[in-house]
């Protein structure tokens, strides 16, 4: 009898699972419509491992490249547990960001939320998001550029150019990466070189495990990537109680100001009712840290490389800033590069827009959608995430021909016209 009952409650478990698998594998929208082909992979799993496997081309990803080939430019997959559709079409990505708030909100998988902090700017909505970016632009915005930015970065990359001219050689990334943080460290957060060196560190070993699967033991990139992480929230911390204390009013009644983007923070913080708390602060810094020198460095070094691997770009490159020079009157040089050369720079903006193209800074953006969406004869379900491939786009030979060729010319007509309304 009771085997009889054993055997029975097994097999009643065994279809239940069975049927979950099935519903897992062959998801249905709720308004009965049609969803993008693709894959779900393993229960719970999803298609997680494949597309965290490495890849140091220059080409789309792998894990993105063969589903295209299989399935077209929409898809639907499985990452960390959450059903997603990616997208690698040019008017579903324009629809995503231009709905933004109406059908689509950001949004990132858990574990990459744990990763980047769960106060950062991404996971705000509505009015909190256009507060904090209304914020950072006031510091990092075209006036800011115009009144002494752009010169502060111009004697950062000469101070290092000279230094590297007296080694016998450079690890060009590591440099790169080295100065660009310490610059961004110190207009965010006032730090001079020395004082950024611990945290410089941190942020390093943070990137390195930043792409990897979300698994925390020991001897994992992961594991790696959330201690960075966790010692530079140390340090931030820190720096943002000293600051606090610093600002303490003096004896002239005038509050003691570095000049820096954490004295905007400071300002916001310590407001009657600030809109703002010291957990978002510490996720807003770590998050601007990391995109100020994380993506800019990446960009430097393969900008150095692809200019070493065209010459005839790299010496047009150099007339362009030839005839700056040439042209600054009575041939003096001024403190620094003005706004009014920086405007002129058409070739130069054309290769910096190649060199992101190339270089596909953010390699998938999330979103999640907020009501089922119809596109193209699919449904995109609500509550469903959305993930965005800007290099299925950027290395597509149907919008750039050759698309792996460093070509800065394909963005001479929208430089000029850019260049024009400035």
């Amino acid at each position: 009898m009771y085997a009889y009952v054993g055997a029975a409650a097994a097999l009643v478990l065994l279809l239940l699972l069975q049927h979950q698998v099935r519903r897992w594998r062959n998801p249905r929208p709720r308004d009965g419509g049609r969803l993008p082909p693709g894959s779900m992979g393993l229960p719970l799993v999803g298609e997680t491992l494949q597309f965290f496997s490495p890849d140091a081309s220059f080409d789309i990803p792998p894990f993105i490249r063969h589903r295209l080939a299989r399935y077209g430019p929409i898809f639907k997959t499985s990452l960390v547990g959450h059903p997603v559709v990616v997208s690698a079409d040019e008017e579903l990505n324009h629809m995503v960001f231009q709905q933004e708030g109406q059908l689509f909100q950001s949004w990132y998988p858990d574990s990459f939320v744990e990763i980047l902090g769960r106060d950062n700017v991404g996971e705000q909505q509505g009015a909190m998001f256009r507060y904090l970016k209304n914020m950072v632009l006031r510091y990092f915005g075209p006036e800011s550029l115009k009144e002494g930015i752009i010169r502060d970065v111009e004697r950062a990359v000469c101070s290092s150019l000279c230094t590297w001219s007296t080694l016998p050689a450079v690890e060009l990334k590591e440099a790169v990466s080295t100065m660009v943080f310490d610059l961004a460290a110190n207009k965010l957060l006032g730090l001079e070189p020395s004082r950024s060196k611990i945290l410089r560190r941190s942020f390093f070993d943070f990137v390195r495990g930043l792409i990897s699967f979300p698994l925390y033991l020991p001897g994992t990139a992961y594991y790696s990537c959330m201690q960075g992480r966790r010692r530079a929230m140390v340090v931030l911390e820190q720096v943002l109680e000293e600051r606090k204390r610093s600002t303490e009013l003096q004896h002239g009644g005038q509050a003691k100001h570095h000049g820096d983007f954490l004295d905007y923070v400071i300002q916001e913080i310590t407001k009657e009712k600030p809109v703002m708390t010291e957990k978002m602060a510490l996720d807003l810094m770590f998050v601007l840290l990391f995109a100020s020198f994380h993506t800019t460095s990446l960009a430097l070094t393969l900008a150095v490389k692809l200019l070493a691997d065209y010459p005839l770009v790299l010496e047009e490159l150099t007339e362009e800033h030839d005839t700056i020079l040439m042209g600054r009157e009575g041939g003096s040089e001024p403190d620094g590069i003005t706004w009014k050369e920086y405007k002129s720079m058409a070739f130069t903006s054309q290769v910096i827009n190649e060199t992101v193209r190339l270089a596909n800074i953010a390699p998938v953006i999330f979103r999640k959608a907020l009501k089922d969406i119809q596109f193209k004869g699919y449904t995109i379900p609500a509550g469903w995430g959305v993930m965005v491939c800007p290099p299925a786009v950027h290395l597509n030979p149907d919008i750039y021909p050759d698309p792996l060729t460093f070509s800065p010319a394909r963005f001479k007509l929208s430089v000029t016209c850019r260049i024009n309304r400035m």
